[in-house]
């Protein structure tokens, strides 16, 4: 059936008119200039823990919980998610892949929405600070047998995994997944900068959410910040929310990183979108969700996570950077699709789209309609 979506282009202002059939895109046409609503490719999240109530670090995912969680970021213009899995006892993180391949063969939109899974650690450093939230007793350095058995539990579904390159297996190990197809994000690490320089030659190719899990303590220069900023190589995803990073230190990077080389990620956990309060989760135990929003573990100012959603981060940077609202989009679609294959408006790509109204100023993007294979979603 043929489908066609009209709206702005957030990158020119021009209004564009987007023809779709088969779930696909197959012509784009210049409009005259009476679209009110903004049009862009469907946003990308490469890092998502969890979302109003639904956790998918929980002891007893069920495939009913990775639905419902799909379900409702659409409802938020996200179309593409990568679920993200934090440190855990191997046994674990085998249930939970087999649980979210098995939502996958059972549900065509989950196929869809869901390219691979995000395995952040268990291999990271395990001190505090640049462990985080992540449970000291379940970090353990990288091993090519344990990947393999995750493989094996989720059909090949492991397609990226964030680690610490301080493990004197790491090389061999980043080799091992580079080859395989698997992205690797450098994170959660203490590690020097001759470590870094040496995990990106090995084929580590993302930084996971740089400027957090990290020692609150550097040296002013070298440091394994400066190094990641440095290397172009490496594309950095970074967590928008007003929270995990300052603005000065946001804007900072982004234009080290440039637009290009820079990802926006929600890094969302289950408690986003709940009311301020203690809560016990799976990820970090007892944290705290204040009142603006911020998560922090109980009684610490350690960051527990995020609760402001990729739509929010948007706006963040096109509301206090400097930054168009055309480049925050595109650190949120085009650069993310990179790793997705998606995100990219050209005939022949999945007609995934969002319309939305946004001004200079809001601290969120007013989504007026989600496409998702060139149809319009409803809840």
């Amino acid at each position: 059936m043929l489908t066609s979506f009209s709206g702005r282009d957030p990158c020119t202002g021009n209004s564009f008119t987007v023809h779709t059939s088969a779930g696909l895109i197959t012509r784009i046409d210049a409009e005259p200039a009476d679209q009110t609503a903004w049009l862009c490719p469907g946003l990308i999240d490469l890092q998502v823990n969890g979302f109003r109530g639904h956790d998918l670090n929980a002891d007893d995912l069920s495939v009913e919980t990775v639905r419902s969680l799909a379900r409702k970021l659409l409802a938020t213009g996200v179309t593409t998610f990568i679920p993200t899995l934090i440190t855990a006892p191997e046994q674990k993180i085998l249930h939970t892949l087999a649980v979210i391949a098995e939502a996958r063969r059972s549900d065509p939109l989950l196929i869809h929405m869901i390219p691979f899974v995000h395995v952040e650690g268990p291999h990271i450093q395990s001190e505090d600070g640049p462990r985080g939230a992540h449970p000291s007793e379940h970090v353990r350095p990288p091993d090519t047998g344990e990947f393999a058995r995750w493989q094996q539990a989720s059909g090949d579904l492991v397609g990226m995994v964030t680690l610490s390159p301080h493990y004197a297996v790491a090389l061999e190990y980043i080799q091992f997944l580079s080859q395989r197809g698997t992205h690797v994000s450098l994170g959660h690490t203490n590690a020097s900068v001759s470590q870094i320089h040496a995990a990106v030659s090995a084929g580590a190719r993302l930084s996971t959410h740089l400027g957090n899990g990290v020692t609150q303590l550097l040296s002013r220069h070298p440091n394994l910040i400066w190094a990641q900023l440095a290397d172009d190589r490496l594309t950095a995803t970074f967590i928008a929310d007003g929270h995990h990073l300052p603005a000065d230190t946001l804007i900072s990077m982004l234009r080290a990183k440039t637009v290009s080389r820079s990802i926006l990620i929600s890094d969302l956990v289950a408690l986003a979108g709940l009311s301020p309060g203690r809560y016990e989760t799976p990820v970090g135990g007892s944290v705290d969700l204040h009142p603006d929003g911020h998560l922090t573990l109980a009684g610490s100012d350690y960051l527990a996570g995020a609760t402001s959603t990729l739509k929010d981060g948007v706006a963040h940077v096109a509301s206090n950077t400097g930054f168009s609202l055309g480049d925050a989009l595109r650190m949120a679609t085009v650069n993310p699709g990179r790793f997705t294959g998606r995100g990219a408006l050209l005939p022949g790509a999945p007609a995934d789209l969002v319309r939305f109204d946004w001004k200079e100023g809001d601290s969120t993007l007013q989504i007026e309609e989600v496409i998702v294979q060139g149809q319009t979603w409803h809840e």
